[in-house]
């Protein structure tokens, strides 16, 4: 497999997760954090850094809108 095919293997697997249990994932679970949260976190700044490849925007902003569906609310808002 090629990086570009891994990527958007992860990609997929991340937003299967995400609309899968309905929450993204948490930084705080061991698992969550090794599989997805760092992967998450870590193309969200390269992204804001500039560094994105330009075909892996649009599939990446996808996964951002699927993901701000279900933000974490603050209960007391």
């Amino acid at each position: 497999m090629t990086q570009d095919e891994i990527w958007i293997a992860k990609c997929n697997e991340v937003k299967a997760f995400i609309e899968t249990n309905q929450r993204n994932p948490s930084k705080h679970d061991a698992e969550e954090r090794g599989l997805y949260w760092n992967w998450l976190h870590h193309n969200k700044k390269r992204l804001n850094a500039g560094l994105f490849k330009p075909e892996r925007v649009a599939l990446f902003s996808e996964l951002l809108k699927v993901s701000e569906l279900y933000r974490h609310k603050n209960q007391y808002e």
